[in-house]
């Protein structure tokens, strides 16, 4: 049975993830990957799941954690948004999916995506960016001009589940990043209608310097504690 927010393992926190779900997941370059959660996840008996990530490809070119691409290779997720899906050259299995017409991928700019997740948690309508205007990313949307430059409208995302990965979390969901760890999963718990969390420790209520906080607790729905997976430097 969870206690609070705290659930005894991963898999009871990803029990009820549903098929053609829209999944967040954090990490960067190989840091703060939920990789516990992930790894759970592809156990999973759930298919055409959809990932956002950033980026999707391996830690170098060959990768010793749990990360999308092994999720991938599960045979759980059918489409991908990411701003990379891997280094040129290097063939993993998301780049043999692709081309097998297994994996739709779908490329959004690195910043770009940070803003629409941002836009998603905040409630917003969309948002006006320079970003892509001119280019193959403002096909199909709305543009308008502000103060002489040229913006594209960009839409929110607002995912079924996030899952993050941090350092430290109180019962009650508030969240403590440590080194690279604190990239993705800030905007990502906001973005989503479940945040399940994987974090090193979990302390009682008043056991966190609340200046150090940075997910508040409201946008954290379940944690699950392991110890020891890779996290930030």
């Amino acid at each position: 049975m969870a206690k609070g927010k705290v659930y005894p393992s991963a898999e009871q926190a990803l029990a009820d993830i549903f098929d053609g779900a829209v999944v967040l997941v954090g990490g960067f370059a190989g840091q703060g990957v939920p990789e516990a959660l992930l790894e759970a996840l592809s156990r999973q008996a759930v298919k055409d799941l959809t990932c956002i990530c950033s980026p999707a490809m391996p830690r170098g070119r060959q990768s010793s954690g749990f990360d999308v691409a092994r999720l991938v290779a599960s045979g759980r997720v059918s489409k991908v948004i990411t701003p990379l899906l891997e280094y040129p050259g290097a063939n993993s299995v998301l780049e043999q999916q692709r081309r097998a017409g297994q994996l739709t991928v779908e490329v959004v700019p690195q910043g770009v995506l940070a803003e629409r997740l941002r836009a998603g948690g905040a409630g917003l309508g969309g948002v006006f960016l320079p970003n892509g205007a001119g280019t193959r990313f403002e096909e199909g949307k709305e543009t308008r001009e502000f103060d002489g430059q040229r913006a594209v409208l960009e839409l929110p995302i607002r995912a079924d589940f996030a899952l993050v990965r941090a350092q430290t979390a109180d019962l009650f969901g508030n969240l403590i990043y440590q080194g690279d760890a604190r990239n993705w999963g800030p905007v990502m718990a906001m973005a989503a209608a479940i945040t399940i969390a994987q974090v090193d420790r979990v302390v009682e209520p008043g056991g966190l310097d609340p200046e150090r906080v940075i997910t508040p607790g409201i946008f954290v729905h379940r944690i699950i504690a392991a110890g020891g997976a890779t996290g930030g430097r």
